[in-house]
């Protein structure tokens, strides 16, 4: 039974993510304007130069469950978004998604499961002090059925007197997975009248991230902090909710503690370098990226953060092997980025034609990447097929309405054409996404003294 629970047991701590149908049916929203800094959904942009996700969120170091969807997972962008390579599976809830983890060690079972849960009398076997745990994992775990471990838990914490924060645990987190978070929290705070655990503290962090209380979560960790100072999983979850916030440098004061703990952590070398690289300092960002290729790493995303690390500290001698690397690596998913960000390298050498053939190819991998229909229409515009790029922009602002570019270059262009409203409407969005954008704002400026001498 314990083997059979291996094969599928996950950390599902690293594994939690908040599908549309949890943030849909979100029964715990307390308030739908925020204050600044208090919500992760409504955090401010203070870093407009880094690339973003599709629901806006700048990217972070690293991919991780949360952030792959973060901001935009609502049910507007994802019935609006093309059914692409990059995202052919709908978010749909985590509950849905673990009972899907499971589907395929069921089907090779060819005489059923192991065990038949609906036959078993739980209160016997949850008397059984060494029995009764396997048992739970293998139904939370290798069965997946949320309800019945919650009741075979709930029946072992009645044998032990209640008196076992194990168990308290297990109860927690099948509330938390049947989304009943304040009854998961009231399990977890229990849990740890007992004593502290690593764990408890972190389970706990997370079901406030889900209630969008994220300074909740960190007054937690500050607590877990209080009893363990140098553990790096709580230091790695501040580190985390900062980033989510927009508090770039708070989190990475936070990645710089956890190297000095520990040096080989990958998600703290990555998520720095991007730092750095987006500070305007490539040589210092290379020398992270380059750590990372001595640990081992070696994938397609590194040999893309190589070049252009490398291409903007002005060595040009490993741009192209970098790339090549890169493109050798790439996967479905991924491969539409790095045909981008060669598009970028050819435009810093003065190459038009390779640049506009490498968004060609960007575009036929992702139909929808917003950015590479934004360049391709400034090489249209360059070449005065106007009424193509005119298109090319219209199609980057439906595909990734939250990158300013779009809307700024098709102000720009309807201002040329004479199309003063248009340009005006075009110009309000971008700066309502990027406030300190100058040249929208000279625009508007313009705008503004023509409208007046009307």
């Amino acid at each position: 039974m314990r083997a059979l629970t291996e094969q599928l047991s996950i950390d599902d701590i690293e594994a939690e993510e908040e599908g549309i149908a949890d943030s849909y049916f979100n029964s715990d929203a307390i308030a739908e304007n925020a204050r600044v800094g208090t919500s992760l959904r409504t955090a401010q942009d203070t870093s407009n130069q880094r690339p973003r996700t599709v629901g806006g969120r700048p990217l972070s170091g690293i991919v991780r469950p949360s952030t792959s969807s973060a901001g935009g997972n609502n049910l507007q962008m994802a019935l609006k978004t093309p059914r692409t390579v990059g995202s052919s599976r709908p978010l749909t809830s985590q509950s849905a998604r673990n009972i899907r983890l499971g589907t395929a060690s069921m089907v090779s079972q060819i005489d059923g499961p192991f065990i038949n849960i609906s036959r078993l009398n739980f209160p016997k076997y949850a008397s059984d002090k060494q029995l009764s745990k396997l048992l739970f994992n293998y139904i939370y775990y290798q069965q997946n059925d949320i309800r019945n471990a919650l009741d075979f838990a709930v029946e072992a914490t009645k044998c032990c007197n209640f008196e076992d924060p194990w168990w308290k645990v297990q109860l927690g987190k099948c509330y938390v997975m049947l989304g009943l978070l304040r009854d998961g929290e009231a399990q977890f705070r229990s849990a740890l009248q007992h004593g502290p655990n690593i764990e408890v503290f972190l389970r706990l962090s997370r079901l406030f991230i889900r209630l969008d209380q994220p300074l909740s979560s960190l007054d937690i960790c500050q607590k877990a902090m209080s009893w363990f100072p140098h553990e790096i999983t709580l230091l790695i979850e501040m580190a985390r909710i900062f980033e989510g916030l927009n508090n770039i440098p708070m989190s990475v004061k936070y990645y710089r503690d956890i190297l000095e703990l520990d040096a080989t952590d990958m998600e703290s070398i990555a998520c720095i370098g991007l730092h750095h690289f987006y500070s305007d300092q490539p040589e210092v960002a290379l020398r992270y990226y380059r750590r990372l290729l001595q640990m081992g790493l070696y994938n397609a995303e590194l040999f893309n953060n190589l070049g252009l690390c490398s291409f903007y500290a002005q060595q040009f001698d490993v741009v192209t092997a970098c790339f090549e690397n890169a493109l050798r690596l790439a996967l479905d998913d991924n491969a539409a980025d790095v045909w981008y960000n060669i598009s970028h390298v050819a435009i810093g050498f003065g190459d038009l034609d390779i640049a506009e053939h490498s968004l060609h190819l960007t575009l036929s991998l992702n139909s929808s990447h917003g950015a590479a229909l934004n360049n391709l229409a400034v090489l249209l515009w360059r070449k005065n097929n106007v009424s193509r790029a005119e298109s090319l922009l219209n199609s980057a602002i439906a595909a990734e309405d939250h990158l300013y570019e779009p809307h700024y270059n098709r102000a720009l262009l309807a201002q040329e054409e004479g199309d003063h409203q248009t340009s005006y409407g075009m110009v309000k969005k971008s700066l309502s996404i990027y406030p300190n954008h100058y040249n929208s704002r000279d625009i508007l400026n313009e705008l503004k003294k023509y409208f007046s001498s009307l």
